[in-house]
């Protein structure tokens, strides 16, 4: 129970402390994560100043350790927990899958906005695309295990 315990306190820190971080982002972090063109992307980008830019760059070393941390959460909490216990045995699979899952999409998604940051990028329009449905699988997954959660408080209370 410890690891469970800790995982999700330091994935919890960390996602207050990054979005404490990159709030003066205008627009959003979320935002370029489903910019699918270079269009949009680069709208995003141009209209951060450099600081700010140089400020979305840095965060990704504790993004890293968050979805490591959040990845590990979602395994641990649903194979060393009870709170599962009353879904069927696929949802208590796709409990344990999904945020590990969802931290594979994320790291995909980091690696590629690393690389379409670093300098304009042409020509790579499928970079673009790739790295909007990595994060959208990312939040597809995050919220999945927000739902079965609840699915399986409801039924536990039941």
């Amino acid at each position: 129970m410890r690891a469970v315990w800790f995982t999700g306190l330091a994935a919890l820190a960390l996602f207050a402390g990054l979005a404490w971080y990159l709030a003066p982002l205008q627009p959003n972090i979320v935002t370029l994560q489903f910019a699918f063109t270079p269009a949009a992307f680069g709208a995003v980008i141009h209209s951060w100043p450099a600081e700010h830019l140089a400020r979305y760059r840095a965060h990704f070393g504790a993004d890293f350790v968050l979805l490591a941390c959040y990845g590990a959460f979602g395994y641990l909490c649903a194979a060393r927990t009870r709170l599962f216990a009353a879904l069927a045995a696929g949802l208590q699979r796709a409990a344990k899958l999904a945020l590990p899952l969802a931290a594979v999409f994320d790291a995909a998604e980091n690696l590629l906005h690393l690389w379409l940051t670093a300098v304009p990028r042409f020509g790579a329009d499928a970079v673009y695309v790739s790295a909007a449905l990595a994060a959208g699988a990312k939040w597809a997954l995050l919220l999945g295990f927000a739902a079965l959660t609840v699915l399986a408080l409801r039924r536990a209370r039941d």
